[in-house]
Order: C-alpha cells, then structure tokens, then sequence
C-alpha cells in the first residue's frame, strides 16, 4: 500500500466534516471561579488580538463578584463578550460541555479552552489558530521541545504534572505530550463529531479523556510549545490531591473507551 493510500482515511474522514481551510470566527471558553483580579486582563488582550474573536465566560457564582465584572465587561464589548452564569460550582467538565455547545450554536468555526487566571498566554491564540489549518486540535504543550513551566514551581509540582503526562501516554497508548493541558483551541466540526455524551471525567482528567477522545476518533492532534507561568495574582486551585487523582483515573478514561475503533489518522502531530 503506498502513502498516500494509507492517508485517504484520514482526508476522507475530514473532508466529510466539511472542516474550512482556516477558521474565521473564534470563541474563547474561559470557566471562572473567583478571578475577579484576573478576567479584565484576560479580556483585554483578547479582544486586541487580530482575529475574529469573540469570548464566554462560564461563571459559577463566583462569590468574589467575577460575574458582576463579566457583565460590565460584556456591555463594554458590544457584544464580543457572553457570560453564562450558572447557580453553583458545577466542574471543568460541565463548563466546557456547555461553553462548546452555546460556542457552536452562536456560530463558532473554533472553540478555544483557556484558564482565566492569565497563566494561558492570550498571544499564543494567534499562532494556535494558525496551526489549526493543519490540525483538529492545537494544544499549548508544556512536554514538547521549546515548551516550559515556572521554574518557581514546586518540586513536586513539577514531578507530579510531568509524571502524569508519561503516565497517559503509556496507559493510554498515544501520544499526546500534554493531555493534561487545559490550553486548547478545537476545530468546531471536530467538537461536533465527537460523542460528547460519553464523556464522563471530572477535574483535570477531563483534559485528558478529551484529548485521548479526539485521538482514537483519528482526528489530527497537534502541539504547540508553551510557556506555563504561576499565576500572579489569586491563589492556585491546583493540590497534590488533585494532581494525583487525575493520574489515578485515567485507567477509567481508558477502559470508557475500550471498544472505540479509530477512523483514520495518525491521531498525534509532531510539533
């Protein structure tokens, strides 16, 4: 068989998605909880960046008042900003499925993942959507070469995340070097062929069964090198307990996708 029959899965499978060449209308999906000191950064350098951008902020009630900035913000931005206030803190897992959701339905062709707390550098949206021409999912990489985290970091810190990601990669056989990454910009079509519905992981996990999704379905997962600072300013939701909990659940996120055959393609890009 010669290469470029081994490739016509893969083109076949995306040119039945109808992907467009490049993505013209962006959306930022940004969960908040008590970043009231960090939204109006975030969403100034957003809005200032050269693309068709729009940003939702799904809020969890946050008692800092970051849904009451969100919507002084939204008024100021006519209308490039939506907020989804929700009654409680519900999860990453259930603010991105319904960020993605209003995202598509508002007329997205990219739906982007950041954290709100300015450790995701806005910037690298520019080079993320350039890439998406070639890829599915671009994920800002930490693990790839030209990649790094805040040497402030605590050791364990850094032992526990890098592990992590080895660990996926082995239990889960591909080779994503960041899966746990929460950096992400999505083709649209490729969040709307994807069984939404089975995805079950809570926490940081989430990232990962997301990312091993796209892979096995044989969508082009490509990365991104990053830089991955502390943030400055708030305090750190991540904890070793959290950390280690993502690593210990991520036999579950394989066995949920035991039986899922891929379509075609390499599932992973080199960078």
């Amino acid at each position: 068989m010669t290469r470029r029959e081994r490739n016509q899965p893969k083109r076949a499978h995306r040119d039945a998605l109808g992907a467009p060449a490049s993505p013209a209308r962006i959306t930022v999906v940004t969960p908040t909880y008590n970043e009231a000191e960090n939204l109006p950064g975030l969403v100034t350098a957003l809005l200032a960046l050269p693309l068709d951008l729009r940003i939702l902020v799904v809020d969890d009630n946050s008692a800092d008042g970051t849904g009451r900035i969100a919507d002084q913000l939204a008024l100021a931005a006519h209308r490039r900003i939506q907020v989804l206030h929700r009654p409680a803190k519900a999860g990453l897992r259930s603010a991105y499925l319904e960020g993605f959701r209003l995202a598509i339905r508002a007329g997205a062709d990219a739906v982007a993942q950041m954290d709100a707390d300015l450790s995701h550098d806005p910037a690298v949206v520019v080079q993320m959507a350039a890439r998406l021409v070639d890829c599915d999912l671009v994920i800002g990489s930490r693990y790839v070469a030209g990649g790094a985290v805040d040497r402030d970091w605590a050791l364990w810190r850094k032992a526990l995340s890098a592990f992590g990601n080895v660990y996926a990669r082995l239990i889960l056989g591909f080779e994503v070097r960041d899966s746990t990454s929460g950096f992400r910009l999505w083709r649209a079509t490729t969040l709307q062929a994807m069984p939404l519905e089975r995805v079950a992981a809570t926490g940081y996990v989430f990232q990962v069964e997301m990312a091993y999704l796209a892979s096995r379905l044989g969508f082009r997962v490509c990365e991104l090198p990053i830089y991955f600072p502390d943030r400055r300013l708030g305090r750190s939701k991540m904890s070793f307990g959290i950390q280690a909990e993502a690593a210990a659940r991520v036999l579950q996120v394989w066995w949920q996708y035991r039986d899922l055959r891929r379509s075609g393609g390499s599932g992973a890009a080199p960078t």
